[in-house]
């Protein structure tokens, strides 16, 4: 059987049925409990107990990019064009958030090497923001060990995901049902589809001309240009929304594997402290732009949050504050990161062989 572009069996095909329904199971426990993100906090976690339980989680990739495609084109349709003209004086600060988040990972990077005694490049890259994926691909270029900078990376979305949506969401105490908005969005199916249709133009296009995260980066682009050309676009019916959050949760819980925790031993905890280290770092970033910009302190944690775009810009949502603001923080900082990364690691990697070299030669 033909699923998602690869052949199946039945069995394998039975699995997945059963992990979504156990993630949606979870979700339901969550939404019950009145957590924000609940079907993706959910799921997560059950994921990540599935994994750790040892059984195997193979959920086709798939299902993360169409829950990218879905959230990103919902969150598209709040930047209209009285949202970006009143974003166009935040420009120097999302660029200075963007520099920060860089030097920070610097800092945190420095605590890694120190405190878990791996090499500069394992360091760095574990610690700058720029993704799982981008991550792997670049330390394999570099030839260092992948799993310290997957588990770092991996750690610091889910501790963001996990916490910061219903820490601030519970300090902020103006939401009662953090379903509601999403809940009760409008919607028609013309509407939905022809949001679907675009985002999914998005893709094509962003992966035309190579954007990093063009499953997110596309739908946005899209439906953003929908947005402010008034074009007859609507927001998707709550059920489609929750599914996008489970696909997303599983997804991100999956990546957690027994067998890569147990070689990386006293690397675990180190990695812990240094995804709290770079939230605390960019959280005080954001307090401190509370005080430049003016907007709420709920708004610029959220915009100057370490990563998890998607995730931030649905707690602003949800919130009903700030949800263009939120995205765009975000999307500049991913321009700025992701491409460069490359390029930063690889002159961080000639700079530590140069001081290494000179270190030898003096001690010869």
């Amino acid at each position: 059987m033909s699923f998602f572009g690869r052949t199946v069996s039945i069995r394998h095909l039975g699995r997945m049925v059963l992990i979504y329904a156990g993630a949606f199971m979870c979700g339901y426990v969550a939404n019950w409990l009145r957590l924000p993100l609940a079907w993706m906090i959910g799921p997560m976690l059950f994921a990540v107990a599935f994994r750790l339980s040892g059984q195997d989680l193979q959920v086709p990739v798939v299902s993360r990019q169409l829950g990218q495609i879905l959230i990103a084109a919902s969150v598209g349709l709040a930047f209209t064009s009285d949202a970006l003209s009143a974003m166009g004086s935040l420009i120097v600060p999302m660029i200075v958030a963007a520099i920060m988040t860089i030097i920070f990972a610097f800092i945190v990077g420095a605590f890694i090497k120190v405190a878990a005694k791996v090499d500069v490049v394992t360091a760095t890259l574990a610690a700058l923001p720029t993704g799982p994926v981008e991550s792997v691909s670049i330390s394999l270029k570099h030839g260092v060990n992948p799993a310290p900078v997957l588990f770092t990376q991996t750690f610091r979305i889910m501790s963001l995901v996990s916490l910061i949506p219903p820490v601030i969401v519970a300090l902020d105490g103006s939401v009662t049902d953090p379903t509601a908005v999403l809940r009760n969005t409008v919607w028609t199916p013309s509407g939905s589809l022809l949001l679907f249709a675009l985002a999914v133009c998005g893709v094509v296009v962003a992966k035309l001309i190579r954007l990093s995260n063009p499953f997110f980066l596309g739908p946005l682009g899209a439906t953003v240009i929908a947005s402010v050309l008034e074009a007859p676009v609507t927001g998707y019916p709550y059920p489609v929304l929750v599914t996008a959050q489970v696909f997303l949760g599983v997804f991100i819980g999956g990546a957690f594997d027994r067998a890569v925790l147990r070689q990386l031993g006293r690397f675990i905890p180190v990695s812990i402290a240094a995804a709290f280290l770079m939230a605390f770092l960019c959280a005080l970033l954001g307090i401190a732009f509370v005080y430049w910009t003016g907007h709420s302190w709920q708004v610029m944690i959220l915009a100057t949050a370490p990563g998890s775009a998607t995730e931030m810009a649905l707690t602003a949502k949800i919130l009903q504050q700030g949800l263009a603001i939120v995205t765009a923080f975000h999307v500049l900082r991913i321009f700025v990161i992701l491409p460069t990364a490359p390029f930063v690691i690889g002159v961080t990697a000639k700079l530590a062989a140069y001081f290494e070299r000179k270190k030898a030669e003096q001690g010869a």
